[in-house]
């Protein structure tokens, strides 16, 4: 019997699970995913990774600004009458009117061990916080975001200095390895799904810009997790003589100093406990350059105190 599975999701992240539901065979008949973006220099749109697949694979696409009080989308769901959708980091709120509109119900796979790290930013609020561990959970949606109940998580350890960027495609990569030993079971109904347990939960919430900003008075290892959890955007910084220095890579050093100072000529700098060696840095409005090659053109040098300017 055919099947009909939609699929809604908007970053590089859902990108490959997307693309193993279709090459394993499963029918998706629609994608949903964000509408496109002005590009930074105003050149043109930016459609979304999963837009983009979708037109390779060509499947159709729909890109509304809301889903909520629309009823051109509502009498979309309705008529298409699906078996199930999966949602993946779509980033717009469905409609509890819209939940009742697939005879399985609406999946969404989450990039946390439910229920911690409920919410936008699960990955880097894991990296941030010096987790060990993290990983992918499966649950059924509800209309309270992200407490619906869970039929399966699976666990992966967070590496020695791995970044944002690192951790997201491993745990895409183990999404769509994953989903593929769920989808049948939930289609035909045997899947059971468990209620979380609530007074354990946590919250991710969205990263604003403004948590970029690197205090050198907390420990070199709290810097370093902030750097990872935060790359590639929007990225930790410092502020010098007005001006923004995003720091894109860095690792702990063996140096001891005050926190701020430059410690040497390799740009390892003082933090309250340890040391940092910037190994990526990207000046404001400038391109993304490698520490030996950012010194020789800036008036950082061995003695400033990043903490006084």
């Amino acid at each position: 019997m055919s099947r009909k599975i939609i699929f809604m999701g908007t970053p590089l992240f859902a990108v490959p699970i997307l693309k193993s539901l279709y090459q394993n065979g499963y029918p998706i008949s629609v994608v949903f995913t964000q509408s496109e973006k002005k590009s930074q220099r105003g050149m043109g749109v930016n459609r979304t990774p999963v837009h983009n697949l979708s037109e390779t694979l060509n499947i159709e696409c729909r890109t509304p600004l809301s889903l909520k009080n629309n009823k051109e989308e509502y009498d979309y769901f309705k008529n298409l009458n699906a078996d199930l959708a999966i949602v993946v980091a779509y980033g717009k709120l469905i409609p509890k009117e819209i939940l009742d509109f697939t005879k399985k119900g609406f999946i969404n796979i989450h990039a946390s061990l439910l229920p911690q790290w409920r919410g936008a930013a699960p990955i880097s609020r894991s990296i941030m916080n010096l987790d060990k561990q993290t990983g992918i959970s499966i649950m059924k949606i509800i209309e309270t975001l992200d407490t619906g109940p869970v039929c399966n998580s699976y666990k992966l350890d967070i590496l020695e200095n791995e970044n944002k960027e690192s951790l997201s495609e491993r745990l895409s990569l183990l999404a769509a390895d994953k989903i593929l030993e769920n989808i049948d079971n939930i289609l035909e109904g045997k899947t059971v799904f468990k209620e979380q347990d609530h007074v354990k939960a946590t919250y991710a919430k969205k990263i604003e810009k403004s948590e970029g900003k690197i205090s050198l008075y907390y420990s070199a290892k709290k810097i370093i997790f902030k750097i990872n959890g935060l790359y590639p955007f929007p990225g930790a910084f410092f502020l010098y003589k007005g001006e923004r220095y995003k720091i894109l890579k860095a690792e702990p050093s063996n140096l001891n100093g005050k926190e701020g100072l430059i410690l040497n000529d390799n740009f390892e700098i003082g933090c309250s406990q340890g040391s940092i060696k910037v190994l990526e840095i990207q000046r404001e409005g400038k391109k993304v350059q490698k520490i030996k090659e950012f010194i020789f053109g800036t008036q950082m040098k061995k003695g400033t105190n990043l903490k006084d300017v």
